[in-house]
């Protein structure tokens, strides 16, 4: 098997409603933008993955990974991890391509990616995972209304210039809910965006006061309360925290996360496997946990494709009992924007997900959705990279290239 075809498109959902992202103070976002990936088999096995991006900037990544994907055998991970990270030296980060292949695998065995990974269909909970920030007063009022549909876990959000005033939103939600949900908070400080509003980045001080008050109010953890590359400071925060500190979400794969494992950074560990490696790489992530008595439950806040992909993630962690990251605020982010151009993802009264089945990384793409909010930038074959190939280069070198190569 070899991939034969790559297409690109770039994938524009409008939003009913804006939405204000914390992790971009100040920023108004009226679209859930992505780009999709769509790797075709020499037997036309169709495998997809997507990307969360800004806006069109992935313009030219087709001229670049039609050289390295086209002819590749997809099931052999380890290779496409190789040529992934080799696109990426000059600056491209492309595991978020690497589940579109395991999506092919698993179409081709009949089984869904999660029990190609040794897991095994079971319900999972999920929690609110809110996005914005608003006053604790409105807060409580919209998450006891999702007490009311099932969720019994939710997660706050926390973006002030100052320390108290973070410190009284979560006082004031957590008395205001009487303990009906489980809370946890992001501080969105591992990757801290500043492009419109300037907030201010924390130190040790900071996060540890911070913590240190989520306990005092009941709050079951924090979430990347320091930057995700300083790993000695992340380290001393959690060896004094009294509430379980969570990160790792977008770093750049195992290459860092085995860093926060031999300092000891984190009690949870989140990686997104759209962004931190590819679903092998967070594979290793979830088996070091194992090893070493930490906890495992991923960040999914992308698109629909990105939450099936952590979703398979969780499924395959047999020993996981934590519930996963479900994005939520309405009346901006939505399942049907979120998920853009595949069914909606709904849990039951219960907050339950039940599990699917359908073999690959499980969803469908709706070709009426993509046709609607999708454009194909990119369309390349390997005859066409072989055409390519003898026009840039010449007859004599195309033929040597193709030597080479084997």
């Amino acid at each position: 098997m070899k991939i034969s075809r790559i297409e690109l498109y770039h994938v524009s959902v409008p939003l009913k409603a804006t939405f204000w992202p914390t992790w971009i103070p100040g920023y108004p976002q009226t679209h859930n933008r992505f780009t999709l990936i769509k790797l075709v088999t020499d037997d036309g096995i169709e495998g997809y993955a997507a990307g969360s991006a800004m806006g069109r900037e992935r313009a030219g990544l087709g001229e670049l990974m039609g050289g390295y994907l086209l002819g590749v055998d997809p099931t052999d991970i380890d290779r496409i991890q190789s040529l992934l990270k080799q696109a990426g030296y000059l600056g491209w980060r492309n595991y978020w391509i690497e589940p579109a292949c395991w999506d092919i695998a698993g179409k081709a065995a009949g089984k869904p990616v999660y029990q190609l990974l040794g897991g095994e269909a079971r319900p999972v909970e999920v929690y609110c995972s809110t996005g914005e920030m608003h006053e604790p007063a409105r807060r409580v009022e919209e998450l006891l209304a999702m007490r009311e549909r099932g969720f019994k876990t939710a997660k706050l959000r926390v973006k002030n210039v100052e320390l108290k005033d973070d410190i009284r939103h979560v006082e004031q939600v957590s008395k205001g809910l009487d303990g009906k949900m489980a809370l946890g908070v992001d501080a969105n400080q591992g990757w801290l965006v500043s492009i419109i509003d300037r907030p201010p980045a924390w130190d040790l001080k900071r996060a540890t006061e911070f913590a240190a008050a989520c306990h005092a109010n009941g709050l079951r953890w924090l979430e990347e309360p320091l930057d995700s590359r300083d790993y000695d400071t992340n380290a001393a925060l959690k060896k004094v925290s009294q509430i379980r500190i969570s990160g790792a979400e977008l770093n750049y794969g195992w290459d860092e996360i085995k860093v926060m494992f031999e300092k000891d950074c984190f009690h949870v560990y989140q990686p997104d496997a759209t962004f931190a490696g590819g679903i092998a790489q967070v594979k290793q992530v979830i088996d070091a946990c194992h090893a070493h008595g930490r906890e495992y439950s991923p960040h999914t806040w992308t698109n629909g494709i990105g939450f099936y992909v952590n979703w398979n993630m969780v499924l395959a962690d047999k020993g996981n009992t934590l519930p996963l990251e479900y994005p939520l605020e309405e009346p901006s982010w939505v399942p049907p924007e979120r998920e853009g151009i595949i069914a909606t993802i709904l849990p039951d009264k219960n907050a339950m997900l039940a599990p699917f089945t359908r073999p690959g990384l499980g969803f469908e793409i709706d070709p009426r959705l993509l046709r609607r909010y999708g454009k194909r930038f990119f369309k390349l074959t390997e005859t066409g990279l072989k055409l390519r190939v003898i026009r840039e280069k010449g007859i004599k070198l195309a033929l040597d290239i193709k030597r080479r190569k084997g």
